[in-house]
């Protein structure tokens, strides 16, 4: 086999300027990269952390093919170079999309080689002006296959089979390239690039925009739960979630002072409504990029987040990585290259209020920058808790070509731009000596976990089609490996406070988000609040919308959304066993019923109901009006009403009541954390 190049640590195949190397990495798991040139290979682990190699890793030479077994799976390598991932031998998880000439025998077919006048390879690398590739990957289809996982995006769509999506990073989508596969396999498509995925009927096709070579990773296992958690060894798991951000956390567009924040806050202690976390939103600063408060507004932080304490209350602080142009932080920035490149044009990616431009949170120098600013203005202030927006970044035109980061090209680095962000903070911090760090962002790629990154759903419109869309993105977003995840419970657009019908989405998203990793009311609501000086110092002013408290909506919505409140509290001990657990192996807090149930064919076909850790079934309501829904109980288990308390056995599907002050929620009797339960 003159194409296979004999090495103890890893499976090589080589050919004129054309290089495949595949090596175990971690149990049950493979690495594979593959391009031309070998000499320029490129080292990045991007999402993967290194792991030790595997003795049990086994590569066996033969006159046709080699084999590359670690564990649960094999990769299978002809001589042409064609890959294929097989359980055993007969059951073959993936395979490379090739259509050839040539001639074959029999044992080549047998490992997806087929023989075809169109000439397609698996692996395609097009060169570009610059010297680098566009590349794309093929595989073949399976029949009946479901696809999971991937990050967020706003449609409705569960399973990921037949879906396009775009492998690009703006506000409310995340691409964290992660699938779970009902076949038995979990696959990372290890590449930071701009690009695409499409997952037809008849093949996967990945496409990265400019990239230097092919890298994914790709694991087998049981369950969805192993492959889950092979996923983590290799990326990382979230810190363990503090205490206090487990309960309910308030929020709207926008406190504009110190006093109208904390009237707010004494009025949730003086109405003895549980309050976790307080919210201080965007453009509390003189001008972006100050990374401060404006004292004009925030004229007495010590005494405000000390009164804030007494109450029980954490503080977070928003923070936006742009840069005005007017600002000493531009001038010194971008004397020193910590700002984001742009190609052509003038050197602006944000016109909101201000022509500003981002940090390179892809810098070292840019990160040591902003987060000295931050722990200097917010952290020895007594802020521990920072809302990272904007982490996509945010470009006004999104016309990825046009901007370049310390890493690269957006279009070959673009994605890791959150993670990096997330890392600014957590790096800081840690540094600090803290260890439970938590911050929220709006975007996320592969391993943002490890770095305390809660995702939210970024800028969504307040609709029951949008909160369909959130539940298909947070259910998937656990898959891709992003645990902690939350939404702006009522959606952020619109929501008119007096609109009976707004009403009725709230309290809907509101009995969601008590059984959501986090519990976040966000919103910017009707009427809107205009500034009271349009410009201030030159700079233009921010609006503010509408209260949006609980009391704000009328008493029928106070009374339902204040039980809310108050059983989010009595599920802290067990909402605590979960973030343990996610702690150690980064197991999603939503999971897909699959998750829970992988043996039952019922699971994987429902799409509107979750479990909420591993004793809760939770189906939510997702459309005006309903106040009755049907609810599949997985069999094998007795299932109590949470409210109720009737039983019912499982295997089952059934009609259950929905009143307007309750969702349908089940208790798993025999669970593992039933005794901490309430009822």
């Amino acid at each position: 086999m003159s194409f296979i190049k004999q090495d103890p640590q890893r499976l090589i195949w080589q050919y004129n300027d054309r290089y495949l190397w595949i090596e175990a990495w971690g149990e049950n798991s493979l690495r594979v990269r593959s391009g031309r040139h070998l000499p320029v290979m490129r080292n990045e682990h991007w999402a993967l952390t290194e792991v030790p190699a595997t003795s049990a890793a086994q590569l066996t030479y033969g006159d046709k093919h080699v084999t590359l077994k670690n564990g649960k799976i094999t990769a299978v390598v002809n001589q042409q170079g064609q890959v294929s991932f097989w359980r055993d031998s007969e059951r073959c998880l993936l395979q490379e999309f090739w259509r050839q000439r040539g001639e074959m025998g029999e044992d080549e077919s047998a490992h997806g080689q087929y023989v075809s006048a169109l000439n397609l390879e698996g692996r395609e690398f097009k060169p570009i002006p610059g010297g680098k590739f566009s590349i794309k990957a093929r595989f073949e289809a399976n029949d009946g296959e479901k696809l999971y996982g991937m990050g967020q995006y706003q449609q409705p769509n569960l399973d990921l089979k037949g879906c396009m999506l775009e492998l690009a990073q703006r506000n409310s989508q995340a691409s964290v390239p992660f699938l779970l596969s009902s076949q038995g396999y979990g696959f990372l498509w290890n590449n930071p690039a701009v690009g695409r995925v499409t997952f037809a009927q008849n093949g996967t096709e990945w496409e990265a925009a400019v990239s230097e070579q092919l890298d994914y990773w790709i694991t087998a296992g049981d369950t969805p739960a192993e492959i889950s958690e092979a996923y983590a060894r290799v990326t990382g798991t979230p810190p363990m979630m503090p205490e206090y951000a487990m309960g309910f956390w308030q929020c709207k567009l926008r406190y504009r002072n110190q006093e109208e924040l904390l009237t707010v806050a004494r009025e949730y202690k003086r109405r003895q409504l549980p309050l976790s976390v307080i919210v201080i939103d965007f453009f509390h600063w003189p001008n972006q990029g100050d990374w401060m408060f404006d004292s004009r507004d925030w004229p007495n932080l010590d005494a405000m987040i000390a009164e804030l304490k007494t109450m029980g209350i954490e503080l977070m602080v928003s923070i936006w990585p742009t840069v005005d142009n007017r600002t000493d932080s531009y001038k010194e920035m971008k004397q020193n290259g910590w700002l984001v490149h742009t190609e052509r044009g003038l050197p602006i990616n944000m016109d909101f209020l201000g022509n500003t431009t981002f940090f390179d949170a892809t810098n070292p120098g840019a990160r040591e920058y902003v987060w000295g600013k931050a722990k200097r203005h917010y952290y020895d202030k007594g802020v521990k808790l920072f809302w990272l927006d904007e982490a996509e970044p945010e470009f006004s035109v999104y016309d990825y070509d046009n901007y370049r980061y310390h890493a690269g090209p957006v279009l070959e680095v673009g994605n890791i731009y959150p993670r990096m962000y997330a890392k600014t903070f957590f790096d800081g911090m840690k540094a600090e000596g803290e260890e439970q760090v938590i911050n929220l962002l709006r975007c996320a790629w592969a391993g943002s976990q490890k770095y305390g990154a809660l995702v939210w759903s970024g800028d969504i419109h307040s609709s029951f089609r949008s909160l369909r869309n959130q539940l298909a993105a947070g259910l998937n977003m656990g898959i891709a490996g992003i645990p902690w995840w939350t939404t702006d419970i009522g959606g952020f657009h619109g929501g008119n406070i007096h609109d009976p019908k707004f009403h009725e989405l709230l309290i809907r998203w509101f009995q969601w988000g008590v059984f959501s990793p986090v519990m976040r009311l966000h919103g910017n609501r009707d009427p809107q609040i205009l500034p009271e000086q349009p410009y201030r110092d030159g700079i233009a002013q921010c609006p503010t919308g509408a209260p949006n408290e609980v009391w704000s909506y009328g008493s029928e919505v106070e009374e339902i959304v204040t039980g809310c409140l108050q059983l989010r509290e009595t599920l802290k001990p067990y909402i605590t066993q979960i973030m343990q657990e996610t702690h150690s192996k980064n197991t999603p807090v939503m999971r897909t019923l699959f998750f829970e149930f992988p043996d039952q064919p019922m699971s994987w076909n429902i799409t509107d109901q979750y479990c909420f850790g591993p004793d809760l079934l939770v189906a939510p309501i997702l459309y005006e009006g309903i106040r009755e829904r049907e609810v599949w109980l997985p069999e094998g288990e007795t299932w109590i009403d949470f409210y109720s308390g009737e039983r019912y056995a499982g295997g089952q599907t059934r009609s259950h009541a929905a009143p307007l002050n309750q969702i349908p929620v089940f208790i798993k009797e025999k669970g593992k954390y039933r005794h901490i339960l309430p009822m």
